[in-house]
């Protein structure tokens, strides 16, 4: 179950070293067997692509490539309220990065210098989007859209093939609707290496994006510098912070949001209140009994979750600021008062009617946060991580910098 204990300046300092600790270096078997992939990639290119979706996915698509044809398909067949809360999700996403564009400006001197900064898209972005039962929609939506609105020009998307050898529809109704121009079945480090150096099939890219395993996250962090990428993500996090008017059953209910993803998630709730404290652990005990995914939760929350008494809200601002969290819920009487005092979060979430699922689907903000503590210097994904700047300088002949350095 998930431990409780009030903050003394110790006790909650080992409980951060432990969450901390999921965050370790790559296990070096990893990075060898990424290692291999990608420079077998890099040779074989198709081949070799083929040869891992064999191994590991135990099939071989008969294209590589998805046909036009069944992404247009999977839209028109796609359950028609799925496809309404995709619009609707679009439309909420795209509205909030719109915002975000920046524009290119030009500064003429009275001396005839002209200075200026130009912003363009990036020319081709990949990204991998799992399958299975960590197939989602919402990650095509939240990489696909900035990009677009940054002008990228060509959107690849990979991801692996079902036991069928065919794309997750789900997926493909996804890519339809937020304009992913082409698909690839291929999935793993392996599809990462194939979009960083290109393949007879798929184009090289100039930025990848996207969640995936470690397996995944190994082989962009390797190819950093071959081609850019988002983040390397680690696993997904929660910290809410709460007085005493928090309701426990909100409470309980999100932390176990995030525990439910992975073993290695970490739920954190930082309360003034014990009795908040303790009613929440009844209750995440109560609710965790009808939850398909219990194991996974009660592990989760087991090694890297907490409950920690602070003192008061200042208190445990200060130690959020310290955590730097993923996604940081609060729940508090009057949470708008604390927004300026919580430097460091992926996202943050005000009020008991904003939960974090809100802004992992549907709200508008990007879904795609640092981790790890990274939110202290890593920013959400956004419209900027699609762009690139240059510089421009003009100077007359008469203004010539050999003139004007003589002496």
């Amino acid at each position: 179950m998930i431990s409780a204990v009030k903050a003394n300046g110790k006790d909650e300092k080992l409980l951060f070293a432990q969450i901390r600790s999921r965050g370790g270096e790559v296990d070096k078997a990893v990075t060898v067997s990424v290692s291999e992939i990608i420079e077998k990639v890099r040779a074989e290119k198709d081949e070799a692509l083929k040869f891992y979706s064999q191994k590991f996915d135990k099939v071989v698509p008969q294209s590589l490539e998805v046909d036009r044809e069944e992404i247009n398909d999977a839209l028109t067949n796609a359950d028609q309220a799925f496809v309404e809360a995709l619009l609707n999700a679009q439309q909420n996403i795209a509205d909030f990065h719109r915002r975000q564009l920046q524009q290119s400006y030009l500064n003429t001197r009275s001396n005839g210098v002209i200075l200026g900064q130009r912003i363009r898209g990036l020319h081709r972005v990949g990204i991998y989007v799992p399958g299975g039962t960590a197939a989602y929609p919402s990650s095509v939506l939240m990489n696909a859209i900035p990009a677009k609105i940054a002008g990228v020009k060509e959107i690849i998307m990979v991801t692996p093939p079902g036991k069928d050898g065919r794309a997750n529809p789900d997926i493909l109704t996804a890519a339809a609707i937020a304009g992913v121009d082409r698909v690839f079945l291929t999935g793993g480090a392996q599809a990462v290496a194939a979009l960083a150096y290109g393949t007879e099939s798929i184009p090289k890219v100039d930025k990848i994006v996207g969640p995936g395993n470690i397996y995944v996250a190994t082989a962009k962090k390797l190819l950093f510098g071959v081609v850019d990428i988002d983040m390397v993500a680690g696993p997904s996090e929660i910290l809410v912070l709460a007085d005493e008017t928090a309701n426990p059953k909100y409470l309980a209910a999100d932390l176990m949001s995030q525990a439910e993803h992975d073993i290695l998630a970490s739920s954190i709730l930082l309360t003034t209140s014990q009795k908040v404290a303790d009613e929440t652990i009844l209750e995440i005990a109560k609710q965790m009994q009808s939850l398909s995914r219990r194991e996974i939760i009660e592990k989760s929350l087991a090694d890297f979750g907490a409950v920690i008494i602070c003192r008061d809200m200042t208190e445990a601002i200060d130690l959020a600021n310290e955590i730097a969290p993923e996604h940081l819920e609060v729940m508090a009487q009057n949470p708008m008062e604390f927004i300026g005092k919580l430097d460091n979060a992926g996202s943050v979430f005000l009020g008991q009617f904003a939960p974090e699922p809100l802004g992992d689907y549907y709200a508008g903000p990007n879904h795609v946060l640092p981790t790890s503590g990274t939110a202290r210097f890593f920013s959400p994904l956004s419209v900027d991580a699609f762009i690139k700047k240059s510089s421009f300088i003009y100077r007359s002949e008469e203004r010539r910098v050999g003139k004007e350095c003589r002496g």
